[in-house]
């Protein structure tokens, strides 16, 4: 990468995500709000077949009851193509997750794996545009969601899918445009003055700005709906049976990997376990595309992200391509050397917070003295290409297990998990094998 492609990459990137800039935005909205007495409002996309929706609509009466604003519904298709390309891999995973992360949080929901047949979505979302429009529309959604998701899914071959009525589909195409207008994808989204929050997972984002905002109904602050996840690094006894192993796909484009990175080692050192770095190709060098508004998002949800973990992000110089080739080639060589998670650290930290080319042989050398590597091993590294293999090897072994992107885990072989916002599963696995009876591991 050259140097002043590097310089416009760190530039870009610390003015998008500069707390200053992000502060004059959400000023400037405010003020213009009230120069108009206006009532604020909160713009909720839902996606009738989606599960994440469902847990997401659970919750919308508690956060009206809880802030001075307008919730105003919007309908939406699931992402297209672009956005999402492994369309029913997402669908499968999503309802798994959604199973579990219902359970941590204490839900009675229905069992998510049992997916709504294509009618009972096109009747659902023609139900939708009529109560969206009513004043009860919350609690009336609530229950269209939990018959929807609790009916009938078995497949119908003998009838071809029943499309939506034309109000709902052009209440589908309405939401999808504004929805993509104003720079996201999925549903289960939050949309207030500028900013998106996705789900229940980052709804305590959106309470803590309108917290800040003096919007809440409550004179004294309240606990959020849902906190965030921390991991609580339990005591757990260690059993005698062999130490567990966690496999970390990783990827060395993926700002996701960085939150996760330091995270997986401390867990590992304090549970007794094993890393064993499963390094993949980035998905846009695997050629599933990543879309502007996708990858804008991600980079302001790390850094909020960042900012919660106490972890610096925001001077970055995207590896894309031949840097990403490089380190992976290096960290095939640390690997063997004992050095994976240090250089993983090291390279994920230097291109997403320190701003280093990894391009060049200067800032790839720098990346590597910081973990232990000398400019031999770099050399040794970039020099032998056996690295493709693995990380062929690695995809092929992710998507086995109904999963495409990373950050994800699996301890030994157990169930996959994805996300860095998913590390409390994977605590809580760690736990479970280490506290288990032997006899129950047989």
């Amino acid at each position: 990468m050259s140097v002043i492609k590097a310089a416009l990459g760190r530039a870009f990137t610390q003015t998008l995500t500069s707390p200053a800039l992000q502060r004059l935005r959400r000023d400037g909205h405010a003020l213009k709000r009230q120069c108009l007495r206006q009532t604020p409002e909160v713009h909720y996309f839902h996606q009738v077949d989606d599960p994440y929706s469902h847990l997401t609509a659970l919750h919308l009466q508690a956060f009206q009851a809880k802030y001075g604003v307008q919730l105003v519904p919007h309908l939406v298709p699931a992402p297209d193509a672009s956005a999402a390309p492994e369309q029913q891999k997402l669908r499968d995973w999503s309802c798994l997750d959604a199973d579990r992360l219902a359970l941590s949080l204490g839900l009675m929901t229905p069992d998510f794996s049992r997916h709504p047949s294509a009618p009972a979505v096109a009747a659902a979302q023609t139900a939708a545009v009529e109560l969206l429009s009513q004043p009860t529309w919350v609690a009336e959604l609530v229950q269209l969601s939990d018959a929807l998701w609790h009916g009938d899914s078995d497949p119908h071959p003998e009838q071809e899918p029943v499309e939506a009525s034309l109000a709902a589909r052009e209440a589908l195409t309405r939401g999808a445009a504004l929805r993509q207008r104003w720079g996201h994808y999925l549903g289960a989204t939050f949309y207030f003055e500028g900013e998106w929050y996705w789900g229940v997972d980052r709804l305590h984002y959106l309470e803590q700005r309108l917290n800040e905002a003096g919007l809440a109904r409550a004179a004294a602050p309240e606990p959020p709906l849902i906190p965030a996840p921390t991991l609580q690094f339990w005591p757990a006894q260690a059993s005698a049976a062999p130490r567990p192993v966690i496999h970390f796909y990783c990827s060395f484009r993926s700002p996701y990997t960085y939150l996760a990175a330091a995270q997986v080692r401390r867990l590992a050192e304090h549970y007794g376990a094993e890393v064993r770095l499963r390094f993949v190709l980035p998905m846009v060098m695997r050629g599933l595309p990543v879309p502007l508004a996708k990858r804008l998002y991600i980079l302001h949800d790390n850094k909020r992200e960042a900012s919660r973990l106490g972890l610096p992000f925001g001077c970055v110089v995207d590896p894309v391509g031949e840097p990403t080739e490089r380190g992976l080639a290096l960290l095939h060589r640390a690997m063997v050397l004992g050095r994976g998670s240090a250089l993983t650290e090291s390279f994920l930290q230097g291109v997403f917070a320190d701003g280093i080319d990894a391009g060049s042989d200067a800032g790839l050398l720098l990346i590597a003295n910081r973990a232990g590597l000398s400019a031999d091993d770099v050399a040794t590294a970039l020099a032998d290409s056996r690295w493709r293999t693995e990380a062929e090897a690695n995809r092929a072994d992710l998507f086995a297990r109904g999963l495409w992107g990373v950050p994800s885990f699996r301890l030994d072989e157990g169930p996959a998990i994805w996300g860095q916002d998913r590390l409390w599963m994977l605590e809580r696995d760690l736990i479970q094998v280490l506290t288990a009876p032997p006899d129950s591991k047989d």
